[in-house]
């Protein structure tokens, strides 16, 4: 089966933008239990960790996330395939090449947002990513770096890329400022020009464009719906995660929305197996610290996991002590 026609399986109507040290596998299982229908993505994983590190640790993934999308970070065409074959053999859906990311660490290897100065080395890299499997490849690029900042440059670099048959593009709508600025402040200083995603969608209407940046709400979401195919969303759905309750009837009118304390009774006894696998329970319950944002008993919710989930021995009646605290009020 074709990369194309494996592309239709896959509806990113709504994604989870991969986001590092958060979007784990507690992180992932966590967010499917909210929606059923996002697709999720990984943490960036470089292709130098998984060809020579720990890769089981770095693929490890919970069957229920699926649909998802796992994001390398790397800029050589051999390795890159190597690293596609490896998601495809773990049973991924998506492969997703990240060309946005700008920290100097990923600078300094040739990763991230520095690559959109080399679009025809990112189109040789996605040709042979999708030359080596049936799974999509994708690609997460900026609106521009530095001085190449233009529409047109922006306009120039997605042609070149989409020659590599590459079909989905999803775009960070700012540009990234490589020297003066932190991975953080690229974030929130360079203006959001949502306006340039929607033209790079008219002038390419073959191409499955999807909106990131700055996005905080479905009604929001519904607005860029309306000129694009996809919306992600990142440390919204991460900070604020029931944001995503109501995605589901995005993809269907008559889903069911589950309550906070619904999501939560449904994490118990995935908690419960991996507290015996060794983990602890500060490493997933990190992730649910934002479920009560903004409700009554929020911040004693956030307050007391903070403080008890990350003792020696904690087990899963920290989580239900934190949960009381919300109910009580």
């Amino acid at each position: 089966m074709t990369a194309e026609k494996q592309t239709a399986r896959i509806n990113r109507t709504f994604c989870v933008a991969p986001m590092m040290e958060w979007t784990d596998r507690h992180c992932r299982y966590f967010h499917r239990i909210i929606s059923q229908n996002a697709v999720l993505y990984t943490e960036m994983v470089t292709t130098g960790a998984l060809i020579h590190g720990d890769r089981e640790r770095f693929l490890q993934y919970n069957p229920q996330e699926h649909p998802l999308a796992l994001q390398l970070g790397g800029s050589n065409p051999a390795d890159l395939t190597t690293c596609t074959q490896m998601a495809e053999d773990f049973g991924y859906d998506e492969v997703n090449l990240n060309v946005g990311c700008p920290s100097d660490r990923v600078q300094n290897n040739m990763i991230g947002a520095c690559l959109m100065a080399h679009p025809q080395l990112v189109a040789e890299c996605l040709e042979k990513m999708q030359s080596a499997v049936g799974i999509p490849v994708t690609v997460k690029h900026r609106l521009g770096i530095d001085d190449m900042d233009s529409y047109e440059e922006l306009h120039h670099f997605v042609s070149i890329v989409r020659e590599s048959g590459c079909k989905t593009f999803i775009i960070h709508a700012r540009k990234a400022i490589l020297q003066g600025l932190s991975p953080k402040e690229n974030r929130d200083i360079p203006p959001l020009k949502y306006d340039w995603v929607y033209q790079i969608k008219q002038a390419f209407p073959d191409l499955e464009i999807l909106i990131n940046g700055g996005i905080k709400t479905l009604e929001e979401s519904h607005e860029h719906l309306q000129q694009v195919d996809g919306v992600m969303i990142g440390r919204e759905a991460y900070h604020n995660p029931y944001m995503m309750a109501e995605v589901d009837a995005l993809y269907n009118p008559d889903a069911q929305t589950q309550s906070r304390l619904e999501i939560i009774e449904q994490m118990y006894p995935y908690i419960e197996e991996q507290l015996q696998q060794g983990c602890y329970l500060g490493y997933i319950t990190r992730h649910l610290l934002g479920l009560f944002h903004a409700q009554p008993g929020g911040r004693q919710f956030r307050r007391y996991l903070s403080e008890n989930a990350h003792k020696s021995g904690a087990g899963v009646d920290v989580l239900k002590q934190a949960v009381a605290k919300v109910a009580a009020i």
